[in-house]
């Protein structure tokens, strides 16, 4: 009997993308003569955004390859560090605003609104090369997205970790506003004494303040917590150099 199908090897990084009932090793798809491999993966379930090299035959394709029947295609995750063209900046969907938070601690560019649609999300992801970050799958195959990444884990913790293994973006903690992304600057604590509470203003000297938004910023109650995240998210980033 003639062969009918092309067989994809899916790498284990990405079967976390399949049906349950296809979370296997081999997958076989039926070519028709227009369909794309591109287009085979992302009808199995995963995005695109997701998939580094593919092989056909032990020879490197793109996502345009039309497969043909008795192919044997390799189909492996995007290597990590997933190298950029310039130093990441990011756009975050709405489910991700503690990610975004955490980000902003690290002094990593993270743009993050909890108002707008997906339509409009990739507008600003185009307009200002920012990568889009979502566990939104279909906002992922979006034809007009420039670049896109699935966050992985439920949790803020594994979500920080995901991201610096996979992009390894400089940290420069404590330089950006965690409410608006803006830059910080130091501050004299005479400028901003008529904001602070009284208890705060007697125990600490060091300030800064975002240049975006005018929040003012010192090192305290919070702090042992932020500096774990912050010590952390160093210890992770020097494990992937």
């Amino acid at each position: 009997m003639d062969v009918v199908t092309a067989r994809l090897r899916i790498a284990p990084e990405l079967r976390m993308f399949l049906p349950v009932s296809r979370r296997q090793e081999w997958l076989e798809v039926t070519p028709d003569g227009t369909s794309t491999l591109g287009h085979h993966v992302e009808s199995i379930g995963i995005p695109l955004t997701e998939v580094g090299p593919m092989t056909v035959n032990g020879r490197g394709v793109s996502p345009s390859y039309q497969p043909a029947a008795g192919d044997v295609v390799e189909v492996q995750p995007m290597p990590r560090p997933q190298q950029l063209p310039e130093e990441p900046r990011f756009l975050l969907d709405v489910h991700l605003g503690t990610l975004a938070r955490r980000l902003r601690l690290l002094g990593i560019d993270a743009a993050y609104h909890n108002d707008r649609d997906d339509p409009a999300l990739v507008e600003q992801a185009n307009e200002e090369r920012r990568v889009l970050l979502t566990q939104d799958r279909g906002l992922l195959r979006r034809r007009a997205l420039w670049l896109g990444a699935y966050v992985r884990g439920s949790r803020p913790a594994d979500q920080l970790r995901d991201l610096l293994e996979r992009f390894s973006p400089p940290l420069r903690p404590w330089t950006r506003c965690t409410a608006c992304n803006g830059r910080l600057e130091p501050v004299a604590k005479q400028e901003v004494a008529s904001l602070l509470e009284a208890g705060t203003k007697r125990t600490y000297d060091a300030y800064g303040r975002c240049r975006e938004c005018g929040q003012v910023y010192w090192h305290g109650a919070h702090s042992d917590r932020l500096e774990e995240i912050v010590q952390s998210a160093r210890a992770w980033t020097n494990s992937t150099h």
